[in-house]
This record gives C-alpha cells, structure tokens and sequence, in this order.
C-alpha cells in the first residue's frame, strides 16, 4: 500500500510539472525592433507601433527592450506622458539595457525612451493586450419562487378526503361487514430502505477508495 501511495504521489508530481511547462511554453517574448534594437527609427516612422499592430499580444507574454543603457533608458507611461513625450514622471523606468517586461493585464501599454528627443522621433511604443477569453460568466440565477413550497400543494377536499377514507365491503350472507384495512395498518419501510441504500454506498465508497490507492 505504502509503494502504491509513492507512485501516485509521483504520478501527481508528474503531472503538475507538465501543466506548469504547458503554461509557460505558450507565453512569448516579443523582442522590439527586432536584430536593430531600442533606438530611434532610421527615418523618423512610427515603426514601433506599425511591428505592434501585426502582433498578438496576450496576458503573460513579454516584450524585451535591448539598447545602450550608458545613453538611453525605457520608461513606462500614461498616454498622455506618450502622446506629449513628458519624461519626468514615469510610471516606471527601465536602464539595464536588456528589460524584458511581462504583461499582467490586458489592454494599452505605453513605452517611451528617457530621451525625449528620441521619443519625438518616434523612439516609443503603444502595446494593446488582448482581454483573457478563457473565464466564463457563470449562467444567472434562477429567480426565487414567489410562493413557499408548501403553497405548491393544495390541501386535499373534503370529497378526496372521503375519497381515501377506508370503504367498507359489503355486506356477507350472515350480515357481517369486513373493514377494509387502512394506511397505517401497512406503514411504509422508507425508513429502512435509505439505512441500506447508504450502507451500501458507504461499503461501495470504501472498496473505490482502496482500489484507486492500490494502483
């Protein structure tokens, strides 16, 4: 039993480490500017944005900023900071001259260089995450009923009420009538049966257990 435990504990193990390595194999890095780097487009186009608009960003993946960290930097700012190309208060900044940043959310992402001289030459760029489309939105509720459940059944008429009354039989030869028995005269064994219905599901329970642990 104890060897049975250890191999479905490795099993287990096994099997967490391939999800976790299916996960990280579908994010991406995406390298900007491709061999050329982080630097000022040779003429003046928006060519960070124009590679950006062909890709398919999603949460997870990252893009990679390599450039010359003793002459230029990445900032991350609002869009108003990039639409104006105001450096002086980032919203995050970067000077390793190798970032590589990830993407936690969806939507726009905005990237200007330190320089603003280079960002008005275009040295800046507009990232748009796509929204995560794996989560569904659980069906709504089903409204309460209006009425409690004992409304749901009428109570029984006075003629169905005579109607499930004991009918005596007729009348014998000698004069004698015999009564028809009456519910409570055969109680019902539902009692009973649940006891053995969830006795046996209990010993079925068990068996599946033990079975599973042993192989």
């Amino acid at each position: 039993m104890a060897k049975g435990n250890i191999v479905n504990a490795l099993h287990a193990l096994g099997l967490v480490s391939l999800v976790l390595f299916m996960q990280r194999s579908e994010a991406t890095t995406f390298t900007v500017g491709g061999s050329k780097g982080w630097c000022v487009p040779s003429d003046n186009s928006p060519a960070f944005n124009q590679w950006a608009e062909r890709m398919r960003f999603q949460i997870g993946d990252s893009i990679l900023f390599v450039y010359p960290s003793a002459s230029d930097s990445v900032l991350q700012v609002t869009k108003a900071d990039y639409d104006s190309c105001t450096t002086s208060s980032p919203i995050a900044k970067f000077t390793d001259g190798h970032t590589e940043f990830k993407f936690s959310k969806s939507g726009p992402y905005y990237f200007i260089s330190s320089n603003k001289d280079s960002c008005n030459k275009n040295e800046k760029l507009h990232v748009v995450v796509m929204a995560d489309r794996s989560s569904k939105s659980s069906p709504p509720s089903p409204p309460p009923s209006s009425s409690p459940a004992a409304a749901a059944s009428p109570a029984p008429s006075s003629s169905q009420k005579q109607q499930q009354a004991p009918v005596a039989s007729p009348p014998m030869d000698d004069g004698t009538t015999i009564e028809a028995p009456s519910a409570e005269s055969n109680p019902p064994n539902n009692g009973v049966a649940s006891i053995v219905m969830s006795f046996v599901g209990s010993v079925g329970a068990f068996v599946g257990s033990a079975l599973f642990l042993a192989f």
